[in-house]
This record gives structure tokens, sequence and C-alpha cells, in this order.
């Protein structure tokens, strides 16, 4: 196995790719609270100690836990390296270092997703309240990523009936109920979970609805309402060597009045109905051997995001939809109990289509991609570890011709990808680490509501990322500090014109991290800065050009710090999110800098003595009532004259109560 230097140098990555650690165990779940320390999930990870991880960041227990009444903007809150802006969830868009999640390959319980959807609405509005763990690979990611991994990718872990159930349970379940003051927001959830004889079967589902919300000025943000419904169904059977077979069914919908372009503020442009719904289906098998050269697994799926416009201002109506079907077939060949070779095949079939009054009917493009790939991580010596992979794909793209010609465009490139991470520890207390990448894109599907263009393919090609970062860690006693310096680069990035499709855009992002963490026996404590500049066409951009590409961020801080007081039976802290005003050095008329922001956040949770399975937790978000639009939020950089940005809820009180049974 991996070192404990190794463990712990590589655990917690706080920023885009910190690996830090910190406080000590007895602050973990043992006392029911459960820890800011990223460690903890980092080590129920089978690769974890693995170099291609040394970059990971791992989502905390308690910011899941915390973000489960809440949005991703929450549940990435602690991270400065991962930005969410939009306001409300249909508009949230998640950016890693200032690059679209769009170019990163997403998977939610093993599934891959398809980002694309309409661009004024997120295609990754997942429900928090679903999650068991979640990590980020920025950058560089390894070849078992899947397909389209340009600028790393996003893994996600829908909860078990293990994690409602105690040992020795058969049933059991976890309720919540919250109430938010800003919107008047009122939601509940409720999770049940049984096993018996190797069987296992969960469900959940969760309601929210309210009023909308006021910016930290008292203006109120049109279409801003809550109207979420979700549901998880589990079915799982394990046997008595640990293989596990498992069908997951989730859905998501989102049904409300939004302004006609959600991710902004009011406009001229009135409003519209969204009725939105998200569709994941997964069948997984592993084998349960941790030794060996046998140890299969496989991952067959769905996804699907719908996004409809009933009528609009304009009296037209459009209803799209973006599938994904995926097939992973893998084995993970045990040469030791620190080096593994990790080998397989994958195959996706992407569809992208609206149907619309304007556009005369249904009309679409999609894509199948065939990959195979393998990778190394090994442990050469006792200070050194190494990643290294390949894989090659091959695509097959049909385009469509808008002109009804009968006709449509056909391209079937391919390429190959590589990558390599290594992690050298210099002392017990200095770590080194450095990763590299040259990814294989393809061609990406476009907008579903952008085509109603005639498109024109003959400039279109293939994208390709690099990616490369460089950093340090260390720590000693309680403290861990941490740094890296990034880059990604895509070229041939697929852009939109009056013209229809073009390629040949280029794009970039590049700069460092820093993150420091200290705990001690009954708190912990972690501040995080991300620094991305973000470059179109070798050239500084705004954002109307970066879409789908990235975003101008800038530099964001996070500062997070929570308290255990045992004799009150109370758990208590807060966090800081903040913004630089940042040039990104584009100089017209209507942009402007983006300004900067200082939002302060508290929390306490108490625990009843007389009530061992209920906790109340009372918050305060945005306590000095700031008014201010998010660094991810889109159109930031633009006069107030040019576009209205959508802004943070204000000053918001809301209580949330858990009950475990």
């Amino acid at each position: 196995m991996a070192r404990t230097s190794n463990i712990r140098l590589s655990g917690l990555l706080c920023s885009t790719a910190l690996t830090l650690i910190s406080a000590p165990a007895a602050f973990a779940e043992d006392d029911g609270v459960l820890s800011l320390d990223p460690i903890i999930v980092k080590q129920r990870d089978p690769a974890g100690n693995a170099a291609d991880r040394a970059t990971s960041i791992y989502v905390a227990d308690a910011e899941i836990e915390r973000a489960a009444m809440g949005d991703l903007k929450d549940l990435f809150a602690g991270i400065a390296s991962v930005s969410v802006g939009g306001g409300i969830p249909i508009a949230q868009k998640i950016f890693v270092n200032g690059v679209d999640m769009l170019n990163l390959a997403v998977q939610v319980d093993g599934v891959s997703q398809n980002n694309r959807t309409f661009h004024h609405v997120s295609a990754n509005a997942f429900d928090p309240g679903l999650m068991k763990s979640v990590r980020v690979d920025p950058g560089v990611a390894p070849a078992d990523a899947g397909p389209r991994a340009l600028a790393g990718r996003v893994v996600m872990e829908t909860i078990d009936a293990e994690d409602i159930l105690q040992d020795g349970e058969t049933f059991g379940g976890r309720s919540r109920l919250s109430y938010s003051s800003n919107g008047s927001t009122a939601q509940g959830s409720l999770t049940l979970a049984g096993r018996s004889g190797g069987f296992e079967i969960l469900g959940y589902a969760k309601r929210a609805t309210g009023d909308n919300y006021k910016d930290g000025d008292g203006n109120e943000v049109t279409g801003s309402a809550a109207n979420l419904t979700a549901g998880l169904l589990k079915f799982a059977y394990e046997g008595d060597q640990g293989d596990r077979i498992e069908l997951s069914l989730q859905e998501a919908q989102d049904n409300e009045i939004r302004n006609f372009q959600p991710n902004f503020g009011s406009s001229t442009r009135g409003f519209a109905p969204y009725f939105t719904r998200r569709r994941i289906a997964s069948l997984r098998y592993e084998s349960g051997n941790e030794t060996g050269l046998w140890d299969p697994s496989a991952t067959f799926g769905f996804s699907e995001i719908n996004v409809d416009r009933p009528s609009d201002p304009f009296g037209d109506s459009t209803s799209t939809s973006s599938n994904t079907y995926a097939l992973t077939l893998q084995n993970d060949f045990h040469l030791s109990d620190s080096n593994t070779i990790t080998a397989g095949v994958d195959y996706q079939i992407r569809e992208s289509a609206v149907n619309a009054t304007w556009v005369n009917g249904l009309t679409g493009e999609e894509s199948t991609n065939l990959g195979v790939f393998a990778q190394a991580r090994l442990e050469p010596s006792s200070r050194l570890s190494v990643s290294a992979g390949l894989r090659y794909d091959w695509q097959d793209f049909t385009g469509q011709d808008f002109a009804q010609t009968g006709t449509s465009f056909t391209a079937s490139p391919s390429g190959a990808s590589g990558n390599l991470s290594l992690v050298y520890d210099v002392t017990d207390a200095l770590s080194l680490r450095a990763g590299y990448s040259n990814v294989f894109g393809g061609i990406d599907l476009e907008d579903n509501f952008l085509f109603y263009q005639a498109w024109d393919y003959s400039a279109l090609q293939s994208s390709r990322a690099k990616n490369i970062i460089v950093g340090a860690d260390w720590q000693r006693g309680n403290w861990t500090l941490g740094g890296e310096l990034f880059k990604t680069g895509i070229d041939n990035v697929r852009g939109v014109s009056g013209a229809g499709a073009v390629a040949g855009n280029d794009f970039e992002s590049k700069g460092f991290n820093l993150a420091a963490t200290y705990g001690w026996d009954s708190g912990f404590a972690r501040f995080t800065m991300n620094s991305s500049d973000v470059e179109f066409n070798d050239a500084p951009a705004e954002s109307f050009f970066l879409v789908d590409s990235g975003t101008p961020i800038g530099k964001v801080l996070a500062f997070e710090v929570q308290q255990e007081i045992p004799a009150m039976n109370l758990l208590v802290g807060g966090s800081v999110e903040a913004a630089l005003s940042n040039d990104n050095g584009v100089y017209e008329t209507y942009t402007q800098k983006q300004e900067s922001y200082q939002v302060l956040n508290l929390f306490a949770e108490y625990s009843p003595p007389s009530l061992g399975n209920v906790t109340i937790r009372a918050a305060i978000d945005n306590v000095f009532d700031t008014q201010y639009a998010d660094r991810a939020t889109y159109g930031t950089e633009y006069s107030a004259s040019t576009i209205n940005t959508i802004k943070e809820p204000g000053r918001n009180i809301s209580v949330v109560a858990t009950l475990k049974f």
C-alpha cells in the first residue's frame, strides 16, 4: 500500500489541486460530527493513493451534508478552484480553474453525462441531497476517465443503503425539513433503506417550493422561485465474496416560470415557462476482488436532460433533448498491493436534438465513440508514485443540414491521448508533484437552441487539449500548506457564427492555487485561493466569446472553519467567499472591471441529548446583505445597461431539521 506520508500529503485538495491534510482523526465521524477534512473521503477511494489523484479535489463529508437542502454552489462553497454561478439551480454552471464543465468528463454512478444543452440553462443541475461522494480531477485526467476528458473530470456517487443503515440494521431512514426566509422556500426530503440476505433497496424523494428571492439591495430577482422535485431508487445485491450488482434510477424536475434567459436577470424579453427534467439510469457490476489479475467491472447506463419551453413571449415553443448511452468494460490487474493496471474499452452514443416551431421540425446531431484504454498506477520506490495512461478513440460524427437538402454531414475522426503524473516525497514533510496530459477531444455536439442555423461544417476539426500541473505540499504538526501552477489549452474549440459551425478557436486558462489548513482536536479551518486567467484566440475575451469554453474568474478566495462544543452538544462555524476586482483586459466601452465582493455565512448545529437522532441546523447566509453576482455568473464584466446579471440571494436565515431512524 502507499506510504502514510503520501496519504497525508496528497489527500486534502481544497483548492484546485492542492493536496492537503489535517485535523486529528478524533475529529472525524466517531462522535457524530462530520469533518471538513476531505482526507476521510479520499481514504475511501480505492485509487486514492495513486499519483493521478494527487491533484484531485474531494468534497468533504460536512460540505455534502450542509448542501443537502441547497444547490451546487453550496456543495463547492469551500473550494475556490471550483466556481458555481447563476443564482438558481437550472442556471448554475460549474467552472474548474476557469474552464467550463462542458470540457470535463462528468460521471454519475459511473455513467457519462451529456453536458450539452441550451447555453442559458445548466445541464448539470444535480441534487446534492443525493450525493454520497463528489470528486473533481482538474486538468490531468487518467485514461480510464472516458472520452472528452479535455480538462479533467467530475465523479459523483449517489447514496447507498449502507450510508443510511447502522451495523446490524435491516431497515432505517432519514428525513429532512427546511425553511429559508429569503424566498419563503420550504423543502422536505425522505430516504428509506432496507437490506436482507445480500439484497439492498433504497428510495429517496425531495420536494422544494418557494417564491422569488431578493438580492442584497432588496430587489426581487424574477424567475428565481423554487419548484423542484427529485427522486432516486436503487436496488443492489452483494454476494459473500464481495461481488456486487447495482441498479440506480434517478430523476429531477424543475418546472417554473423563468426569465426568458434564465441565467440573466430580468429584461425586456419577459418570461417563459421552463420545464426541465434530468434522468440517469445506471447498471453496474463489480467483482469485489481486490487482489490478483482478475478484477472485472462493467457499467451500462443512460443519461438524459430535456428542456421544454412550451411558449415564450414571441409565441414560439421549443422541446430539446440531450442523451448519452454509455458502456464501459474494464479489468484491474493487481500486480501487488500498490501496483495496478486498469485496462478496458468504453463506448458512447451522444445525441442532441431540438423540435421547435422556429426550426420547422426535429433536427439535431449525434456522435458515437469507441475507446480503448490502459492506466498504470505504480509505486517504483518508497518515495515515488507514478501514474501513466494511454487511450485511443474512434468517433463517428453526424451533423445536420438545416437547409432541408435531405443530406447530413458525417466525419470519422480518431486520435490518441496520453497522461503522466508523478508524486515524489523529498522528505517526510515535503512532497512535489507534477502532471501532464495530451487529450483527443473529437467533435463536440452543438447547443440545441442553435440548430436553426444553416450549418457549414467544412472547417470543423477535432479538438485537442494539453494540461500541465506542477505543485508542492508541506506538512508539519497540524499545519499543511500547498500550492500549484496550472495551464489548460484547448485547440479547435467548436464555435458558432452567423454562417453556422466554425472551427479554429483556441482557448487557454492558466494560473495558480494556494491552500492552507489547520486542524485541532475539536475543530478545523482551511483557506483556499484560485487565480485563473483565460484567453480566447490568444487574447483576452469577454464572456460572450468564452461561452462553452470558460469564464473570466480572476482571483477568488474561500475560508471555512468549524468548532465543536461537546459540553453544549453544539457545532458552530462559518465561511467567507470573496473575489478580488478583476480586469480581464477587454477594453470595450460596454465592459468594465469585475467588482470585488466579500460574503460572510454563519451556522450552528445542535443535537438535543434527549433526541439522539435529531440535528437542528440554523444558518445565516450573506450576513451583511451583500449585493453581488458570483464571479462564475455570466456577464459580470458587462455594464448594467448591456446585461442585467442575475444576482445571488441577499441575507437568508434558514433552519434544517434532520431525523435519523
